[in-house]
């Protein structure tokens, strides 16, 4: 088994994989607070770290159907939420590469 290279995020304000603790994403890529998950509330994020993306799937979710792959934290495979792939509603569209990380699957760092 080889190495797993984790990236180390700067700055204070860090959200990190609630199981093994690995960075997953910095305060200030947060793009809404207002987003539910399977487990509860979640974050839409611009961007995040260390994790795995899912093959495609089509789901329907609250706000219609999404092209979508699950994200799994690229140290301890614990899934962390999903990618928004492709949006089918122009209403939805700015969700299309963004990252929601459910809130049960993160810690804070520097709060």
């Amino acid at each position: 088994m080889g190495l797993i290279f984790q990236e180390y995020l700067p700055g204070r304000r860090i959200f990190k994989c609630s199981n093994c603790k690995a960075h997953s994403a910095a305060h200030d890529q947060i793009f809404s607070k207002h987003f539910n998950g399977r487990f509860g509330r979640a974050y839409l994020f611009k961007s995040v770290v260390n994790v795995c993306l899912g093959p495609k799937e089509d789901r329907v979710l609250l706000t219609g159907l999404h092209t979508v792959n699950d994200i799994y934290c690229k140290c301890c495979h614990q899934i962390l939420g999903w990618r928004y792939e492709k949006a089918y509603e122009e209403q939805e569209k700015y969700k299309e590469g963004k990252y929601i990380i459910e809130r049960t699957r993160m810690l804070k760092e520097g709060w």
